[in-house]
């Protein structure tokens, strides 16, 4: 079997082997191919004629994939994004150096020959056949073009780059033809411009504009000729001539270059040997491409804007339809990030939660009335190392966020209310919401198939001191379970199913809630920007908007920009006004007194409520302003952490309640990004108190104070979920995590993102 020579050569069999092919293809063209002085060419020997017409004659070259760039509403740019990082520019904006320096050392003769160099084949031909081996090649400036689309055309399929770069006699033949029409088609100039763009520099650099950038950190219109010689050099072999990494080798390259100008007349002898004198200047800037190198922190705001691309048909029928033309690039993404909302989300979760905790956090805020997401943040970054993450805990599993979001407890219960007010209960609704009590039966659900409550399941409160009556008011505030429970046997799970389809609450998978009466206490699993859109409804007076990160595109074809088309929020009545109003007034007392005290903002209206599900492994926050509307979720993505006796950003929790850690947060978070901005009011309704016996009060109240100290989270609904009647096996939890009782999940639980 021949072998390699040491240093990666030809062994003897492979010298001949390719001497004998470059020879037969200039047979081949000297036998069919005549080269008039015009450049076009004259064809004879009818059977190479014939043979040589059946090849394809047209070259589809595809857009030149570039970087795309990613910016928050103000125009700042967040990230840069590519398949391949390349700016094509026109020849005007390209060094006359780095013009001159690629055609003296790839194609001297480039402007005096037609679409091949007959002179160059049988001088190669010539050349190879005296030294024994393959020293000198035959393409032309515009075969290498040719063979550069086929490779730009083949992607990142490395069945089809094989296929583009084999080096057969048919592969030739078939450069050749198309290489005749580009000559024909663009002309020499244009082919120039278009080879500059296209050809890869190393380092990840695609085009002399990407490559002056990479190493000089300079536009190529900038190139001296000692740098022009540098890349014109690296071309050949990008690995081998890579100056990054082999001085030496890359400088030796750049001064044949340089004495190939002089050569040609491109420049004097006396300012080759001057620029060879001079040192390669290297200012390397390191690629910089990915989400993951987003600046403020929105690392994940733009993954979620990636997935958005990718996922709405808007921008192509199909996922790969799509894939194609982010993969394309060119594209300048105006999102709706709100740089003073997104710095003061990432600060407050810095503040409140460590990157080395066991448990995370995670923020979304959201325009009301718009859908505009202004702000995405968790407290551990992205990324692949420790205490770091590529999940987006903030959406759902199909945008790049966990297998089926995190049970919501509590803040599902406006949800509930606002169902009953729409069916005509009154806000002075009262139930007897004693301490503890089977689910009632039988429960109405849409199919009219009433739902039992065949395993005698119970539900209790927070604390024993909580027994009814309660009425609605209260029973919000206190978060009272019992309450809610009888409400929903009340009006039946249907209204609660219509009014969280109109909402657009699913879960976190992307299937719908489960009609059964558990869900109505949050024991399924919900994405942070799901509720927080729906929260945004009841501040915006009942209108649901579905959230959009994206505000406009213009994608780059050649030196044109062209306008996209983007998703816009759809925006539709999910309630009456008079509804919205009294939710946000029952939410308000939650806040001012309420499970959400610590949470609640001095200098606007404000309103929202608190979250906690079973063994405290979810807490939450979900709270809004007529302007602004936003989620809070702390706990550990793989559901395995109990928040008890726990250390969380460096404070002590025996237990952790909604209104405890991500109350503080949403605060701190609402009120950085509200900082200068209009302090609209809601539009409240008056809704009695309910008279209160003095006895149960004082009651309530030594057991609250026995209980823990007034920081606004007793009443939670912390340790309840357990053994819900809700369908499901009991077997998994999100993401296939032993979930026990928490979510009811599907069997085991599929693996991947959780």
């Amino acid at each position: 079997m021949p072998k390699k020579r040491s240093g990666g050569g030809l062994s003897p069999t492979q010298q001949a082997a390719k001497f004998l092919g470059v020879s037969v293809l200039a047979g081949a063209v000297l036998a069919g191919i005549a080269l008039p002085a015009v450049g076009a060419l004259g064809l004879a020997a009818k059977g190479s004629v014939e043979s040589f017409d059946a090849l394809p004659t047209s070259l589809k070259t595809p857009p030149l994939s570039q970087r795309t760039t990613i910016l928050d509403a103000e125009g700042g740019t967040i990230a840069t994004v590519y398949s391949r990082d390349r700016t094509v520019v026109d020849l005007k904006d390209i060094s006359p150096y780095m013009q001159k320096a690629i055609v003296a050392i790839e194609d001297s003769r480039f402007y005096e020959h037609g679409a091949i160099d007959l002179k160059g084949v049988l001088r190669a031909v010539n050349k190879n056949a005296r030294s024994g081996e393959v020293s000198e090649g035959a393409s032309t400036l515009t075969q290498q073009y040719v063979k550069n689309v086929f490779v730009e055309e083949a992607g990142d399929d490395p069945t089809k780059v094989a296929q583009a770069t084999q080096q057969t006699i048919g592969r030739k033949i078939q450069e050749l033809k198309l290489a005749i029409q580009v000559e024909e088609e663009l002309g020499k100039k244009k082919i120039l411009e278009n080879y500059l763009n296209i050809t890869f520099f190393g380092q990840q650099a695609y085009g002399v504009e990407a490559a002056s950038q990479r190493y000089f950190s300079k536009h190529a219109k900038d190139l001296n000729v000692q740098e022009a010689a540098l890349l014109a050099g690296i071309v050949q072999s990008p690995s081998r001539y890579d100056p990054v990494n082999d001085e030496a080798e890359a400088t030796k390259r750049r001064n044949v270059v340089l004495n190939r100008m002089a050569q040609v007349g491109d420049i004097s002898p006396a300012e080759a040997e001057k620029a060879k004198k001079a040192p390669l200047g290297l200012k390397v800037s390191k690629p910089k491409n990915g989400c993951i190198t987003a600046v403020k922190n929105a690392s994940f705001f733009c993954d979620y804007v990636r997935e958005v691309f990718l996922s709405d048909e808007v921008f192509g029928k199909t996922r790969k339809d799509r894939a194609k033309v982010w993969n394309q690039g060119g594209l300048t993404i105006r999102t709706t990030l709100d740089p003073q909302a997104q710095a003061s989300v990432q600060q407050s979760l810095k503040d409140h939660v460590n990157q080395s905790d066991s448990v995370a956090a995670a923020s979304t805020l959201v325009e009301p009335g718009t859908g505009k997401v202004l702000a995405m943040g968790q407290s551990k970054p992205y990324g692949y190392g420790k205490n770091e993450t590529e999940i987006n805990y903030s959406v759902d599993h199909g945008l790049g966020g966990s297998n089926y979001g995190f049970p919501t407890g509590s803040t599902f219960k406006p949800f509930v209310a606002a169902a009953a007010l729409e069916e005509g209960r009154p806000p002075t609704q009262e139930y007897s919401s004693p301490y503890e009590m089977p689910y009632p039966e039988p429960v109405q659900t849409c199919s009219g198939k009433p739902w039992l409550n065949t395993a005698g399941e119970k539900v209790p409160n927070e604390s024993e001191s909580e027994v009814g009556p309660y009425r609605l008011k209260e029973a919000m505030a206190l978060s009272v379970n019992t309450y809610f429970v009888q409400m929903v046997a009340d009006i039946g799970l249907c209204p609660v199913m219509k009014m969280t389809d109109a909402l657009h609450v699913v879960q976190g998978s992307g299937e719908k809630l489960p009609e059964v009466p558990a869900v109505s206490l949050g024991s399924k699993g919900v994405a942070p920007l799901t509720m927080a859109s729906a929260y945004a409804a009841f501040a915006s007076r009942g209108m649901y908007c579905t959230p959009v990160a994206i505000e406009s595109i213009t994608q780059k074809i050649g030196n044109e920009q062209k306008p996209l088309d983007v998703p816009k929020s759809t925006c539709s009545r999910a309630m009456s006004e008079k509804t919205a109003d009294t939710v946000s007034t029952l939410l308000q007392g939650v806040v001012d007194s309420g499970t959400g005290k610590a949470a609640g903002l001095t200098d606007r209206d404000n309103a929202g409520k608190t979250g906690t599900t079973d063994e405290r492994k979810n807490a939450w926050f979900v709270g809004y302003t007529p302007n602004l509307s936003g989620a809070v979720w702390v706990g550990s993505a793989s559901q395995q952490v109990q928040m008890k006796d726990i250390t969380i950003g460096g404070q002590y929790h025996d237990l952790v309640f909604g209104g405890a850690v991500p109350g503080p947060i949403w605060k701190d978070a609402m009120t950085g990004a509200l900082s200068g901005k209009d302090s609209p009011s809601f539009n409240l309704v008056d809704i009695p108190d309910e008279k209160k016996d003095k006895d149960k009060d004082k009651n309530k109240d030594k057991g609250r104070d026995k209980k823990k100290p007034d920081d606004g989270s007793n009443g939670d609904d912390a340790g309840f979920i357990g053994g819900l009647p809700d369908g499901g096996t009991g077997n998994g939890g999100p993401g296939g995590f032993p979930g026990g009782n928490l979510i009811q999940g599907p069997g085991n639980g599929p693996g991947g993102r959780h």
